[in-house]
């Protein structure tokens, strides 16, 4: 892909006997919000961190930012974000000063009391990083995560603890920040999450990606048949059909008009996702 951001060939990594990538190919283009699905021990960390620079790979082909993780510089770590699943620094610092700290890292950092706003942490920016809730703190991962307004930022399982409201906001945001170009590669366990904020899917499962797709046609979901449920004079009726369309036509002239309860029901993400990685 011409505007591809990542472009990983044949990743590959094993520790000791155990092998986390088996063979993993992908292409995240510039600009759009990749999310990576997987089951825990699939490989998406491992192959998160590889891009991230954070561990090497034993075999594969790897260009990030048109830059080789294993060897890019400072330079080209300005130019991402990192969210990890955990960080528990900065415990006697207030929120505002570890923010504004950050900022001065940065060649064009974002206005650091905005991105407090944005997290929801306006209430906390006097508070102790120890004195935070755990969603507090990872909010605050969220917003240094966030700061640098990086070209590629990695969200890994970013809400995790967010409350509704302030997860909607966190979506809004992410959102913003793909409008303005940046790219982003984001993993969760929210399928929610990914049906509004991904424009593309990719499935790990058992070291290699099974499937990349559009949210909406992952694994076939587009094509798959629906379910058609009313009530009859005996009671709740269904049908499995092809062509959902063509049934309900045929209900409504079986019952001259408007078909008790009827319902329409296509597979959701989720059970195309939980079929793909062999849960029922």
């Amino acid at each position: 892909m011409p505007n591809a951001v990542i472009r990983a060939r044949g990743l590959a990594k094993r520790y000791g006997d155990a092998v986390a990538l088996r063979s993993v190919d992908l292409d995240v283009q510039h600009g759009e919000i990749f999310s990576l699905l997987g089951p825990n021990g699939a490989g998406k960390t491992t192959t998160t961190e590889i891009m991230e620079g954070f561990r090497t790979r034993d075999a594969g082909e790897l260009s990030v930012l048109g830059e080789d993780p294993a060897r890019a510089g400072a330079a080209w770590r300005g130019r991402i974000g990192i969210v990890l699943q955990q960080a528990k620094d900065f415990a006697d610092i207030s929120v505002a000063d570890v923010v504004h700290h950050f900022a001065v890292y940065y060649p064009n950092p974002r206005d650091p009391d905005e991105v407090i706003d944005a997290v929801g942490l306006t209430e906390k920016r006097a508070s102790r990083a120890a004195q935070l809730s755990g969603g507090q703190r990872r909010r605050l991962d969220v917003a240094l995560g966030i700061l640098g307004n990086p070209e590629l930022l990695f969200l890994d399982e970013p809400t995790t603890g967010f409350d509704p409201e302030v997860r909607r906001r966190f979506w809004e945001l992410i959102a913003e920040l793909r409008s303005s170009g940046t790219t982003i590669l984001l993993t969760t366990h929210y399928l929610d999450e990914v049906e509004y904020l991904a424009d593309r899917v990719g499935v790990v499962n058992g070291g290699t990606v099974v499937d990349v797709s559009t949210p909406d046609h992952l694994g076939g979901r587009h094509l798959a048949p629906s379910t058609v449920r009313w009530v009859g004079p005996d009671g709740p009726q269904e049908q499995v059909s092809s062509n959902p369309t063509r049934t309900v036509g045929e209900l409504a002239r079986h019952f001259g008009g408007d078909v008790p309860e009827l319902t329409v029901t296509r597979p959701s993400l989720e059970d195309v996702y939980l079929q793909m990685i062999g849960e029922s």
